[in-house]
């Protein structure tokens, strides 16, 4: 497929209700747009959509951002095919989007481009390559789980992975349900702060591109977060009131990586020094309820951030009045029984661009870093000759030194994603 570029009115990707759709469409043919898109090697497809009595045209199109966001076009179409399928009948501009989202997900899940076990991930002509590994602890079922999704949305050079640790008696619906939902509310949003972005006069995304591209990232993963943890308190079927889960995600667009983090969970970065060692860069805080800025909101919000006698060094949030739930994070999705006394669901987002020093990111859970060090868990990974094995290498380490160094304690669920930037074999 060609790459040509789209005009500066076409700079966004959205999915649009029937109205806001026909707006579009008239205000791109009256400034000579329109002919612009539809010359594109793109497939457009009409639906016919009974609106009372009336049969009007339906046009669901996505506008895409120059050869940045140009599609994996052998799966556009079938997307498009499912997006037809669900826009039947509807006129929600939001829900729309979601419904196009979640088909984009059901298409990659039948491509095998998303990873929800434990395995590798790597497409033929990829940058990336993923390692994924679980194992349940000693205190009951795993309640961690993980994403790996190739082409994220569509978008051949996109990649999305998530790591999440789930806690309380309903931790693992929570953590499944949380895993479930944020890859395509996060896809939904990323698409509408983009259309909106490109329709704002005083924004101009090509000067700063890198700045604008973070701004629309770390907008859009704080509504989804938001909305999420929003939609988690309303769920029937699953009670988060003393149950809840971190979430640690990484999106690679390109060579920029967005980092988002809720909770305890870690990421860090294996580069080459100047001197050829591999070093770690820590690439996310551990937001434990000691951190001053977190326990100075918790404080003011009258909760309690104490360690109990049998446990020192382990701080937990507690309700003012109550010896409960004693969490041992800061941040999460849930919990919604101290969700009013300081704990928050609200992400910390960064960005890193990806060189040709960077080797691979370790996402872990607090299994992992609480008996492994940075250093020594990219020199595990580092040390394993088959890339496809080195998730699990970890793990099995951090097994193992859970036995040496927290004698008497249950093994916590243990996970990790190996998530290497270039097709070069480690060496």
């Amino acid at each position: 497929m060609g790459r040509g570029r789209a005009p500066s009115s076409l700079r966004s990707i959205s999915s649009l209700g029937f109205s806001a759709s026909l707006a579009k469409i008239n205000s791109l043919h009256s400034a000579g747009c329109l002919h612009q898109l539809l010359s594109k090697p793109f497939t457009i497809e009409t639906l016919d959509l009974q609106q009372g009595k009336q049969q009007q045209k339906f046009l669901s199109f996505f506008l895409v951002v120059g050869s940045e966001f140009q599609s994996a076009m052998r799966q556009f179409s079938s997307m498009l095919n499912g997006l037809a399928r669900s826009l039947r009948g509807k006129n929600s501009g939001n829900d729309d989007g979601r419904e196009a989202a979640e088909a984009m997900a059901k298409d990659a899940k039948r491509n095998d481009l998303i990873l929800r076990s434990s395995g590798s991930v790597n497409l033929d002509g990829s940058n990336n390559f993923a390692s994924v590994f679980s194992k349940r602890g000693r205190k009951g079922v795993n309640q961690d789980c993980a994403i790996v999704w190739e082409e994220f949305g569509c978008q051949a050079d996109m990649l999305f992975c998530g790591i999440f640790d789930g806690h309380g008696p309903w931790g693992h619906f929570v953590a499944k349900k949380v895993r479930e939902s944020m890859p395509s509310s996060l896809l939904c949003n990323w698409q509408q702060t983009l259309a909106q972005a490109s329709l704002d006069p005083d924004t101009d995304l090509e000067s700063d591109k890198k700045h604008q591209r973070f701004h629309i990232w770390k907008h859009t993963y704080l509504k989804t977060c938001a909305a999420i943890d929003h939609e988690l308190e309303q769920q029937r079927k699953i009670d988060s009131f003393y149950s809840g889960t971190t979430a640690l995600t990484i999106v690679r667009q390109g060579d920029l990586i967005y980092v988002a983090n809720i909770g305890d969970s870690r990421a860090v970065l294996a580069t080459t020094s100047d001197d050829g060692d591999l070093v770690p860069v820590q690439l996310t805080v551990d937001f434990k309820p000691n951190l001053p800025q977190e326990a100075e909101r918790i404080i003011q919000s009258k909760g309690r951030v104490f360690c109990l006698h049998d446990e020192p060094g382990v701080h937990r949030v507690w309700l003012p009045d109550e010896e409960s739930p004693g969490l041992a994070m800061s941040r999460a999705f849930g919990d919604y029984c101290i969700k009013d006394y300081g704990l928050i669901s609200v992400p910390e987002v960064t960005q890193r661009h990806i060189t040709s020093r960077d080797r691979f990111v370790v996402l872990a859970t607090d299994g992992v870093w609480d008996v492994v060090s940075n250093q020594e868990a990219i020199r595990i990974v580092s040390s394993t000759p088959d890339k496809a094995k080195t998730a699990k290498r970890l793990v099995e380490f951090a097994v193992q030194a859970w036995k040496k160094k927290r004698k008497g304690i249950a093994i916590d669920d243990i996970s990790a994603i190996c998530l290497f930037f270039h097709s070069s074999p480690i060496e």
